[in-house]
Protein backbone atom coordinates (compact mmCIF):
# COMPACT_ATOMS: atom_id res chain seq x y z
CA UNK A 1 0.00 0.00 0.00
CA UNK A 2 1.26 3.74 -0.63
CA UNK A 3 0.78 6.82 0.80
CA UNK A 4 -0.17 10.36 -0.43
CA UNK A 5 -0.16 13.66 0.54
CA UNK A 6 -3.38 15.52 -0.97
CA UNK A 7 -2.90 18.49 0.51
CA UNK A 8 -1.63 19.76 -3.34
CA UNK A 9 -3.82 17.38 -5.21
CA UNK A 10 -6.06 20.68 -6.77
CA UNK A 11 -2.31 22.32 -7.42
CA UNK A 12 -1.19 19.55 -9.54
CA UNK A 13 -4.69 19.33 -11.65
CA UNK A 14 -4.00 22.81 -12.57
CA UNK A 15 -0.53 21.69 -13.35
CA UNK A 16 -1.93 19.50 -15.72
CA UNK A 17 -4.32 21.62 -17.06
CA UNK A 18 -1.94 24.36 -17.96
CA UNK A 19 1.35 21.42 -19.73
CA UNK A 20 -0.34 19.11 -21.29
CA UNK A 21 -2.17 20.65 -24.60
CA UNK A 22 1.22 22.25 -25.78
CA UNK A 23 3.14 19.07 -25.83
CA UNK A 24 0.34 16.90 -27.03
CA UNK A 25 0.23 19.48 -30.22
CA UNK A 26 3.84 18.74 -30.84
CA UNK A 27 3.28 15.02 -30.26
CA UNK A 28 0.26 14.80 -33.10
CA UNK A 29 2.93 16.38 -35.81
CA UNK A 30 5.73 14.01 -34.49
CA UNK A 31 3.66 10.78 -34.62
CA UNK A 32 1.97 10.50 -37.68
CA UNK A 33 0.12 6.73 -36.32
CA UNK A 34 -3.09 7.52 -34.01
CA UNK A 35 -2.16 4.67 -31.98
CA UNK A 36 1.52 6.62 -30.96
CA UNK A 37 -0.09 9.81 -30.52
CA UNK A 38 -2.63 8.35 -28.32
CA UNK A 39 0.69 6.46 -26.19
CA UNK A 40 2.46 10.18 -26.71
CA UNK A 41 -0.60 11.99 -24.53
CA UNK A 42 -1.13 9.76 -22.51
CA UNK A 43 2.19 9.57 -21.60
CA UNK A 44 2.78 13.39 -21.23
CA UNK A 45 -0.08 13.72 -18.85
CA UNK A 46 1.48 10.92 -16.45
CA UNK A 47 4.77 13.31 -16.56
CA UNK A 48 2.88 16.34 -15.20
CA UNK A 49 0.87 14.10 -12.53
CA UNK A 50 2.47 12.81 -9.89
CA UNK A 51 -0.51 10.16 -8.98
CA UNK A 52 -0.69 8.84 -13.04
CA UNK A 53 1.77 6.23 -13.79
CA UNK A 54 2.02 4.71 -17.44
CA UNK A 55 4.11 2.91 -19.60
CA UNK A 56 3.64 2.45 -23.28
CA UNK A 57 3.97 -1.34 -24.35
CA UNK A 58 4.53 -3.35 -27.76
CA UNK A 59 1.34 -6.22 -28.23
CA UNK A 60 2.78 -8.24 -30.75
CA UNK A 61 -0.38 -10.21 -30.74
CA UNK A 62 -2.34 -7.94 -32.38
CA UNK A 63 0.77 -5.40 -34.00
CA UNK A 64 -0.64 -2.58 -31.93
CA UNK A 65 0.52 -0.65 -28.56
CA UNK A 66 -0.99 -0.14 -25.41
CA UNK A 67 -1.00 1.97 -22.54
CA UNK A 68 -0.67 0.17 -18.68
CA UNK A 69 -0.13 1.47 -15.77
CA UNK A 70 -1.71 2.75 -12.16
CA UNK A 71 -3.29 5.70 -10.84
CA UNK A 72 -3.49 6.07 -6.97
CA UNK A 73 -6.64 6.85 -5.19
CA UNK A 74 -6.94 7.49 -1.38
CA UNK A 75 -8.64 4.29 -0.15
CA UNK A 76 -11.11 6.44 1.97
CA UNK A 77 -12.81 9.42 -0.72
CA UNK A 78 -14.74 10.90 1.76
CA UNK A 79 -11.53 12.17 4.39
CA UNK A 80 -8.59 11.83 1.81
CA UNK A 81 -6.48 11.00 4.39
CA UNK A 82 -4.27 7.40 5.42
CA UNK A 83 -4.22 4.63 2.99
CA UNK A 84 -3.49 5.17 -0.60
CA UNK A 85 -4.46 2.26 -3.32
CA UNK A 86 -3.26 2.07 -6.71
CA UNK A 87 -6.03 1.40 -9.76
CA UNK A 88 -4.54 -0.40 -12.58
CA UNK A 89 -5.44 -0.06 -15.78
CA UNK A 90 -4.79 -0.83 -19.71
CA UNK A 91 -5.39 1.71 -22.19
CA UNK A 92 -6.27 0.51 -26.13
CA UNK A 93 -5.60 3.56 -28.58
CA UNK A 94 -8.03 3.51 -31.45
CA UNK A 95 -6.80 1.88 -34.12
CA UNK A 96 -8.21 4.61 -36.65
CA UNK A 97 -6.64 7.59 -38.19
CA UNK A 98 -9.66 9.84 -37.21
CA UNK A 99 -11.10 8.21 -34.41
CA UNK A 100 -13.59 9.46 -32.24
CA UNK A 101 -13.31 11.63 -29.20
CA UNK A 102 -15.04 9.51 -26.58
CA UNK A 103 -13.61 6.03 -25.36
CA UNK A 104 -15.40 3.47 -24.18
CA UNK A 105 -14.38 1.76 -20.55
CA UNK A 106 -15.45 -1.54 -20.00
CA UNK A 107 -16.96 -2.32 -16.73
CA UNK A 108 -16.65 -5.84 -15.43
CA UNK A 109 -19.05 -8.30 -13.55
CA UNK A 110 -19.19 -10.52 -10.44
CA UNK A 111 -18.45 -8.11 -8.11
CA UNK A 112 -15.19 -9.05 -8.06
CA UNK A 113 -13.83 -9.70 -11.68
CA UNK A 114 -10.46 -7.60 -13.12
CA UNK A 115 -11.31 -5.84 -16.03
CA UNK A 116 -7.84 -5.49 -17.28
CA UNK A 117 -7.57 -9.72 -16.91
CA UNK A 118 -9.75 -10.01 -19.96
CA UNK A 119 -7.97 -7.54 -22.65
CA UNK A 120 -7.47 -10.05 -25.16
CA UNK A 121 -11.26 -9.83 -25.71
CA UNK A 122 -11.15 -6.07 -26.56
CA UNK A 123 -7.13 -6.04 -27.58
CA UNK A 124 -8.65 -6.93 -31.45
CA UNK A 125 -12.17 -6.02 -30.86
CA UNK A 126 -14.63 -3.77 -33.13
CA UNK A 127 -14.60 -0.95 -30.53
CA UNK A 128 -10.84 -0.16 -30.43
CA UNK A 129 -11.00 0.42 -34.22
CA UNK A 130 -12.50 3.75 -33.67
CA UNK A 131 -12.11 4.77 -30.33
CA UNK A 132 -9.67 3.92 -27.55
CA UNK A 133 -10.77 1.18 -24.88
CA UNK A 134 -10.59 1.39 -21.40
CA UNK A 135 -10.00 -1.12 -19.16
CA UNK A 136 -9.53 -0.22 -15.41
CA UNK A 137 -9.49 -2.99 -12.30
CA UNK A 138 -12.08 -2.20 -9.88
CA UNK A 139 -10.49 -1.36 -6.48
CA UNK A 140 -10.15 -4.49 -4.72
CA UNK A 141 -9.76 -6.47 -8.12
CA UNK A 142 -7.15 -7.72 -10.15
CA UNK A 143 -3.68 -5.34 -9.91
CA UNK A 144 -5.98 -2.74 -7.88
CA UNK A 145 -4.96 -4.19 -3.98
CA UNK A 146 -7.29 -7.73 -5.01
CA UNK A 147 -8.79 -8.93 -1.54
CA UNK A 148 -8.39 -12.12 -2.16
CA UNK A 149 -10.10 -15.18 -0.34
CA UNK A 150 -8.91 -18.64 -1.30
CA UNK A 151 -12.15 -20.77 -1.36
CA UNK A 152 -11.45 -24.67 -1.41
CA UNK A 153 -10.48 -26.04 -4.90
CA UNK A 154 -7.01 -27.14 -6.30
CA UNK A 155 -4.77 -29.42 -8.00
CA UNK A 156 -4.52 -31.80 -4.80
CA UNK A 157 -8.05 -30.75 -4.01
CA UNK A 158 -10.55 -31.14 -6.68
CA UNK A 159 -13.42 -32.13 -4.62
CA UNK A 160 -13.14 -28.64 -3.11
CA UNK A 161 -14.22 -27.12 -6.09
CA UNK A 162 -18.10 -29.38 -5.50
CA UNK A 163 -17.93 -27.22 -2.28
CA UNK A 164 -19.73 -24.00 -1.15
CA UNK A 165 -18.10 -20.99 -2.28
CA UNK A 166 -19.42 -19.06 1.21
CA UNK A 167 -18.09 -21.02 4.17
CA UNK A 168 -18.02 -18.46 6.80
CA UNK A 169 -14.74 -20.26 8.66
CA UNK A 170 -13.20 -19.64 5.89
CA UNK A 171 -13.99 -15.80 5.49
CA UNK A 172 -13.02 -15.60 8.98
CA UNK A 173 -9.72 -16.35 8.89
CA UNK A 174 -8.93 -14.57 5.80
CA UNK A 175 -10.27 -11.53 7.63
CA UNK A 176 -7.07 -10.86 9.28
CA UNK A 177 -4.71 -10.77 6.71
CA UNK A 178 -6.89 -8.44 4.28
CA UNK A 179 -7.56 -6.10 7.00
CA UNK A 180 -3.90 -5.48 7.47
CA UNK A 181 -3.92 -3.91 3.95
CA UNK A 182 -7.79 -2.73 3.52
CA UNK A 183 -10.08 -0.73 5.19
CA UNK A 184 -13.25 -3.05 3.65
CA UNK A 185 -15.58 -0.68 4.49
CA UNK A 186 -14.32 1.41 1.46
CA UNK A 187 -14.95 -1.29 -1.37
CA UNK A 188 -17.97 -0.11 -2.84
CA UNK A 189 -19.35 0.55 -5.95
CA UNK A 190 -19.89 4.26 -5.24
CA UNK A 191 -16.07 4.48 -4.31
CA UNK A 192 -15.32 2.88 -7.02
CA UNK A 193 -16.96 4.64 -9.93
CA UNK A 194 -15.92 7.60 -8.27
CA UNK A 195 -12.22 6.18 -8.81
CA UNK A 196 -13.47 5.64 -12.59
CA UNK A 197 -14.17 9.40 -12.61
CA UNK A 198 -11.10 10.63 -11.49
CA UNK A 199 -9.13 8.29 -14.57
CA UNK A 200 -11.54 10.00 -16.95
CA UNK A 201 -10.04 13.39 -15.94
CA UNK A 202 -6.92 12.36 -15.33
CA UNK A 203 -6.40 10.67 -18.75
CA UNK A 204 -8.12 13.63 -20.35
CA UNK A 205 -11.41 12.64 -21.88
CA UNK A 206 -14.24 14.76 -21.70
CA UNK A 207 -16.93 12.51 -22.19
CA UNK A 208 -17.27 8.46 -21.94
CA UNK A 209 -19.10 5.41 -23.14
CA UNK A 210 -19.99 3.08 -20.75
CA UNK A 211 -20.04 -1.12 -21.50
CA UNK A 212 -21.17 -2.98 -18.62
CA UNK A 213 -22.05 -6.92 -18.26
CA UNK A 214 -24.39 -8.16 -15.00
CA UNK A 215 -22.49 -6.55 -11.98
CA UNK A 216 -20.95 -4.20 -14.49
CA UNK A 217 -24.59 -3.18 -14.76
CA UNK A 218 -25.21 -1.88 -12.06
CA UNK A 219 -21.74 -0.56 -11.55
CA UNK A 220 -22.49 1.29 -14.99
CA UNK A 221 -26.10 2.74 -13.40
CA UNK A 222 -24.25 4.39 -10.22
CA UNK A 223 -21.99 5.64 -12.40
CA UNK A 224 -24.17 7.51 -14.33
CA UNK A 225 -26.36 8.64 -11.24
CA UNK A 226 -22.69 10.29 -9.71
CA UNK A 227 -21.55 11.75 -13.10
CA UNK A 228 -24.01 12.34 -15.40
CA UNK A 229 -22.30 14.53 -17.26
CA UNK A 230 -19.41 12.59 -18.12
CA UNK A 231 -21.38 9.69 -19.99
CA UNK A 232 -22.31 9.65 -23.63
CA UNK A 233 -23.93 6.54 -23.30
CA UNK A 234 -23.87 3.19 -22.32
CA UNK A 235 -24.84 -0.32 -23.37
CA UNK A 236 -25.41 -2.96 -20.79
CA UNK A 237 -25.98 -6.67 -21.00
CA UNK A 238 -27.57 -8.70 -17.53
CA UNK A 239 -28.97 -5.94 -16.28
CA UNK A 240 -28.23 -5.40 -12.35
CA UNK A 241 -30.93 -2.38 -11.15
CA UNK A 242 -30.31 -0.98 -7.76
CA UNK A 243 -33.54 -3.01 -7.03
CA UNK A 244 -32.14 -6.52 -7.64
CA UNK A 245 -30.80 -7.33 -4.01
CA UNK A 246 -28.03 -9.83 -4.99
CA UNK A 247 -27.95 -13.09 -4.87
CA UNK A 248 -31.84 -13.25 -3.77
CA UNK A 249 -33.36 -13.32 -7.06
CA UNK A 250 -30.75 -16.08 -8.69
CA UNK A 251 -32.74 -19.23 -7.48
CA UNK A 252 -36.53 -17.88 -8.94
CA UNK A 253 -34.41 -16.97 -12.27
CA UNK A 254 -32.42 -20.47 -12.55
CA UNK A 255 -35.57 -22.30 -12.35
CA UNK A 256 -37.24 -20.27 -14.58
CA UNK A 257 -34.89 -20.42 -17.76
CA UNK A 258 -35.18 -23.95 -16.69
CA UNK A 259 -38.46 -24.40 -16.55
CA UNK A 260 -38.13 -22.72 -20.36
CA UNK A 261 -36.14 -25.53 -21.71
CA UNK A 262 -38.58 -28.04 -19.98
CA UNK A 263 -41.68 -25.47 -21.91
CA UNK A 264 -39.76 -25.63 -24.57
CA UNK A 265 -39.42 -30.07 -24.62
CA UNK A 266 -43.04 -30.53 -24.20
CA UNK A 267 -43.86 -28.35 -27.05
CA UNK A 268 -41.88 -29.81 -29.68
CA UNK A 269 -42.43 -33.64 -30.57
CA UNK A 270 -38.67 -34.38 -31.42
CA UNK A 271 -37.54 -33.04 -28.15
CA UNK A 272 -40.44 -34.93 -26.07
CA UNK A 273 -39.53 -37.86 -27.71
CA UNK A 274 -35.69 -37.70 -26.84
CA UNK A 275 -36.33 -36.26 -23.18
CA UNK A 276 -39.39 -38.04 -21.99
CA UNK A 277 -40.63 -37.21 -18.86
CA UNK A 278 -37.63 -34.82 -18.40
CA UNK A 279 -38.67 -32.84 -15.34
CA UNK A 280 -40.10 -35.53 -13.25
CA UNK A 281 -36.95 -37.29 -14.55
CA UNK A 282 -34.75 -34.44 -12.91
CA UNK A 283 -37.05 -34.33 -9.06
CA UNK A 284 -35.98 -37.51 -8.76
CA UNK A 285 -32.69 -36.76 -9.80
CA UNK A 286 -32.51 -34.15 -6.79
CA UNK A 287 -34.09 -36.04 -4.24
CA UNK A 288 -31.91 -39.40 -4.98
CA UNK A 289 -28.79 -36.89 -4.58
CA UNK A 290 -30.28 -35.81 -1.49
CA UNK A 291 -30.66 -39.26 0.35
CA UNK A 292 -27.01 -40.26 -0.96
CA UNK A 293 -24.32 -38.60 -3.22
CA UNK A 294 -23.21 -39.48 -6.02
CA UNK A 295 -19.14 -40.90 -6.35
CA UNK A 296 -18.56 -39.51 -10.10
CA UNK A 297 -15.17 -40.05 -11.98
CA UNK A 298 -13.43 -36.49 -12.99
CA UNK A 299 -10.35 -35.80 -15.35
CA UNK A 300 -7.74 -33.40 -13.59
CA UNK A 301 -7.45 -30.41 -15.51
CA UNK A 302 -3.95 -30.44 -15.98
CA UNK A 303 -2.79 -34.28 -14.99
CA UNK A 304 -6.01 -35.98 -17.04
CA UNK A 305 -5.60 -38.48 -14.39
CA UNK A 306 -8.82 -39.33 -12.90
CA UNK A 307 -10.10 -38.48 -9.84
CA UNK A 308 -12.96 -39.96 -7.80
CA UNK A 309 -15.58 -37.28 -6.22
CA UNK A 310 -18.74 -36.56 -4.15
CA UNK A 311 -21.37 -35.24 -6.35
CA UNK A 312 -24.25 -34.30 -3.74
CA UNK A 313 -27.70 -31.98 -3.68
CA UNK A 314 -26.42 -28.71 -3.91
CA UNK A 315 -23.22 -29.00 -5.97
CA UNK A 316 -25.69 -30.85 -8.96
CA UNK A 317 -27.78 -27.77 -8.50
CA UNK A 318 -25.11 -25.39 -8.71
CA UNK A 319 -23.75 -27.48 -11.97
CA UNK A 320 -27.01 -26.89 -13.54
CA UNK A 321 -27.43 -23.30 -12.91
CA UNK A 322 -23.86 -22.90 -14.37
CA UNK A 323 -24.83 -24.83 -17.12
CA UNK A 324 -28.14 -22.47 -17.99
CA UNK A 325 -25.72 -19.60 -18.21
CA UNK A 326 -24.39 -19.22 -22.06
CA UNK A 327 -26.62 -20.85 -25.33
CA UNK A 328 -23.92 -23.34 -25.53
CA UNK A 329 -24.38 -24.97 -22.37
CA UNK A 330 -28.14 -24.45 -22.23
CA UNK A 331 -28.79 -26.23 -25.21
CA UNK A 332 -26.99 -29.37 -23.70
CA UNK A 333 -28.44 -29.34 -20.67
CA UNK A 334 -31.20 -31.81 -21.37
CA UNK A 335 -29.00 -34.50 -22.76
CA UNK A 336 -27.04 -34.03 -19.48
CA UNK A 337 -29.93 -34.44 -17.18
CA UNK A 338 -30.93 -37.21 -18.99
CA UNK A 339 -27.75 -38.83 -18.26
CA UNK A 340 -27.77 -38.01 -14.89
CA UNK A 341 -31.13 -39.42 -14.08
CA UNK A 342 -29.36 -42.59 -15.29
CA UNK A 343 -26.78 -42.58 -12.93
CA UNK A 344 -24.04 -41.38 -15.49
CA UNK A 345 -23.04 -37.51 -13.94
CA UNK A 346 -19.42 -37.69 -15.08
CA UNK A 347 -20.01 -34.83 -17.78
CA UNK A 348 -22.10 -32.45 -15.70
CA UNK A 349 -19.51 -32.93 -13.01
CA UNK A 350 -16.68 -32.03 -15.96
CA UNK A 351 -18.26 -29.02 -17.07
CA UNK A 352 -18.71 -27.86 -13.15
CA UNK A 353 -14.93 -28.55 -12.69
CA UNK A 354 -14.32 -26.39 -15.65
CA UNK A 355 -16.45 -23.84 -14.02
CA UNK A 356 -16.02 -23.85 -10.77
CA UNK A 357 -12.51 -23.67 -11.20
CA UNK A 358 -12.65 -20.29 -13.81
CA UNK A 359 -14.78 -18.52 -10.97
CA UNK A 360 -12.53 -19.05 -8.51
CA UNK A 361 -9.73 -17.95 -10.12
CA UNK A 362 -11.44 -14.60 -11.88
CA UNK A 363 -13.53 -13.44 -8.84
CA UNK A 364 -12.18 -11.32 -5.93
CA UNK A 365 -14.45 -12.81 -3.40
CA UNK A 366 -13.17 -10.47 -0.46
CA UNK A 367 -14.31 -7.60 -3.04
CA UNK A 368 -17.79 -9.79 -4.24
CA UNK A 369 -18.51 -9.44 -0.15
CA UNK A 370 -17.65 -6.18 0.35
CA UNK A 371 -20.14 -5.03 -2.14
CA UNK A 372 -22.88 -7.42 -2.10
CA UNK A 373 -22.85 -6.99 1.99
CA UNK A 374 -23.23 -3.39 1.84
CA UNK A 375 -25.74 -2.95 -0.90
CA UNK A 376 -27.30 -6.08 -1.20
CA UNK A 377 -28.06 -8.20 1.83
CA UNK A 378 -27.96 -5.86 4.18
CA UNK A 379 -31.41 -4.24 2.33
CA UNK A 380 -33.12 -8.23 2.04
CA UNK A 381 -35.49 -8.97 4.19
CA UNK A 382 -35.10 -12.19 6.00
CA UNK A 383 -38.58 -12.80 5.41
CA UNK A 384 -38.58 -12.62 1.99
CA UNK A 385 -36.25 -15.23 1.37
CA UNK A 386 -38.23 -18.54 1.82
CA UNK A 387 -41.27 -16.90 -0.74
CA UNK A 388 -38.03 -16.37 -3.36
CA UNK A 389 -36.92 -19.72 -3.40
CA UNK A 390 -40.04 -21.85 -2.75
CA UNK A 391 -40.12 -24.08 -5.68
CA UNK A 392 -36.81 -24.03 -6.79
CA UNK A 393 -34.09 -26.37 -7.74
CA UNK A 394 -31.42 -24.08 -5.66
CA UNK A 395 -33.52 -23.58 -2.96
CA UNK A 396 -32.50 -20.91 0.09
CA UNK A 397 -28.88 -22.41 0.41
CA UNK A 398 -27.20 -20.04 -1.64
CA UNK A 399 -28.46 -16.70 0.15
CA UNK A 400 -28.48 -18.52 3.35
CA UNK A 401 -25.05 -19.27 2.95
CA UNK A 402 -23.73 -16.09 1.36
CA UNK A 403 -25.73 -13.85 4.55
CA UNK A 404 -23.88 -16.15 7.09
CA UNK A 405 -20.57 -14.58 5.21
CA UNK A 406 -21.81 -11.14 5.64
CA UNK A 407 -22.86 -11.47 8.79
CA UNK A 408 -18.96 -11.64 10.25
CA UNK A 409 -17.60 -8.98 6.65
CA UNK A 410 -16.88 -5.80 7.64
CA UNK A 411 -19.01 -3.43 5.47
CA UNK A 412 -20.43 -0.07 4.93
CA UNK A 413 -24.11 0.94 5.45
CA UNK A 414 -25.40 2.48 1.88
CA UNK A 415 -26.82 5.57 1.97
CA UNK A 416 -30.50 6.31 2.89
CA UNK A 417 -31.24 7.07 -0.90
CA UNK A 418 -29.05 4.60 -2.73
CA UNK A 419 -31.98 2.35 -3.46
CA UNK A 420 -34.11 5.28 -5.56
CA UNK A 421 -33.91 3.67 -8.90
CA UNK A 422 -31.37 5.65 -11.34
CA UNK A 423 -33.14 8.14 -13.69
CA UNK A 424 -30.92 9.73 -15.69
CA UNK A 425 -31.21 11.37 -19.16
CA UNK A 426 -28.66 9.44 -20.78
CA UNK A 427 -29.31 7.27 -23.79
CA UNK A 428 -28.83 3.33 -22.46
CA UNK A 429 -29.45 0.51 -24.72
CA UNK A 430 -30.13 -2.45 -22.48
CA UNK A 431 -29.97 -6.42 -23.58
CA UNK A 432 -31.81 -9.43 -21.73
CA UNK A 433 -31.42 -12.99 -22.20
CA UNK A 434 -34.55 -15.22 -22.59
CA UNK A 435 -32.89 -18.02 -20.33
CA UNK A 436 -30.99 -15.61 -18.38
CA UNK A 437 -30.63 -17.45 -14.89
CA UNK A 438 -29.18 -14.53 -12.69
CA UNK A 439 -30.54 -11.34 -14.55
CA UNK A 440 -33.95 -12.16 -15.84
CA UNK A 441 -35.75 -10.29 -18.53
CA UNK A 442 -37.60 -8.42 -15.53
CA UNK A 443 -35.19 -6.55 -14.45
CA UNK A 444 -34.09 -5.41 -17.33
CA UNK A 445 -37.30 -4.06 -17.55
CA UNK A 446 -37.33 -2.56 -14.13
CA UNK A 447 -34.05 -0.34 -15.62
CA UNK A 448 -35.56 0.72 -17.92
CA UNK A 449 -38.78 2.93 -16.78
CA UNK A 450 -36.49 4.73 -14.85
CA UNK A 451 -34.31 5.41 -18.53
CA UNK A 452 -36.26 8.32 -20.43
CA UNK A 453 -33.90 7.79 -23.68
CA UNK A 454 -33.31 3.90 -23.21
CA UNK A 455 -34.15 1.13 -24.91
CA UNK A 456 -34.83 -2.27 -24.43
CA UNK A 457 -33.84 -5.12 -25.90
CA UNK A 458 -34.71 -8.82 -25.34
CA UNK A 459 -32.66 -11.77 -27.09
CA UNK A 460 -33.05 -15.38 -27.63
CA UNK A 461 -29.99 -16.14 -24.70
CA UNK A 462 -28.52 -16.82 -21.96
CA UNK A 463 -26.63 -14.67 -19.52
CA UNK A 464 -24.55 -12.37 -21.94
CA UNK A 465 -25.91 -11.42 -25.25
CA UNK A 466 -23.84 -12.33 -28.49
CA UNK A 467 -24.16 -12.83 -32.06
CA UNK A 468 -22.97 -10.39 -35.21
CA UNK A 469 -26.73 -9.49 -35.24
CA UNK A 470 -26.05 -7.80 -31.29
CA UNK A 471 -22.72 -6.66 -32.57
CA UNK A 472 -24.02 -4.90 -35.65
CA UNK A 473 -27.21 -3.42 -33.47
CA UNK A 474 -24.64 -2.17 -30.46
CA UNK A 475 -22.22 -0.92 -33.24
CA UNK A 476 -25.03 1.54 -34.57
CA UNK A 477 -26.11 2.44 -31.19
CA UNK A 478 -22.64 3.75 -29.90
CA UNK A 479 -21.73 4.95 -33.65
CA UNK A 480 -24.65 7.32 -33.60
CA UNK A 481 -25.09 7.75 -29.43
CA UNK A 482 -28.59 7.23 -29.48
CA UNK A 483 -31.41 4.50 -29.25
CA UNK A 484 -33.91 5.89 -31.94
CA UNK A 485 -34.03 4.87 -35.05
CA UNK A 486 -32.37 1.46 -34.56
CA UNK A 487 -32.93 -1.00 -36.70
CA UNK A 488 -34.36 -3.71 -34.69
CA UNK A 489 -34.86 -5.82 -37.51
CA UNK A 490 -31.77 -8.45 -37.31
CA UNK A 491 -32.39 -9.35 -33.23
CA UNK A 492 -36.03 -9.37 -33.77
CA UNK A 493 -35.74 -12.18 -36.17
CA UNK A 494 -33.49 -14.14 -33.63
CA UNK A 495 -34.28 -18.32 -33.05
CA UNK A 496 -33.11 -20.15 -30.23
CA UNK A 497 -30.48 -23.06 -31.49
CA UNK A 498 -31.75 -26.30 -31.13
CA UNK A 499 -31.14 -28.54 -28.31
CA UNK A 500 -28.03 -31.10 -28.65
CA UNK A 501 -30.21 -34.69 -28.79
CA UNK A 502 -28.65 -38.21 -28.04
CA UNK A 503 -27.10 -39.99 -30.56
Amino acid sequence: MLSFNYQYRRHYLSIILLTCWAPNLHAQQEYPNNQERVCSRLLTLAKANPRLELERVEHKESNSVLIQGYFLVPENRTTYRGRSIKIGMIILPAQSENPSPDPVFILHGGPGAAATKFFHQQVKGWIRKKRDVVLIDQRGTGSSNRLQVWLPGGNDNLQGYFESRFQPKIYKKALPRLKKRADLKQYTTNNSVDDFDEIRDALGYKKINLRGGSYGTRAALVYMRRHPKTIRSASLQGIQPISFLNPLPHARSAQNALDLIFKEIRSTPRYAKAFPNIEAHFKATLLRLEKEPAKVLVSHPSTRKEHQITFDRNAFAEAVRLQLYLMESNRRLPLLLKKAYKGDFRELAQAALRLNRSLRNNISWGMLMCVTSSEDISRINPEEIAKACAGTFLGETRIRTQMEVAAIWPYTKVPKDFGEPVNVDIPVLLFSGTHDPSTAPEWGEEAARHLPSSLHVVVPSGHGVFGPEVQRLDQAFLEQGSVKNLDLSEVKNLKLPPLVLPK
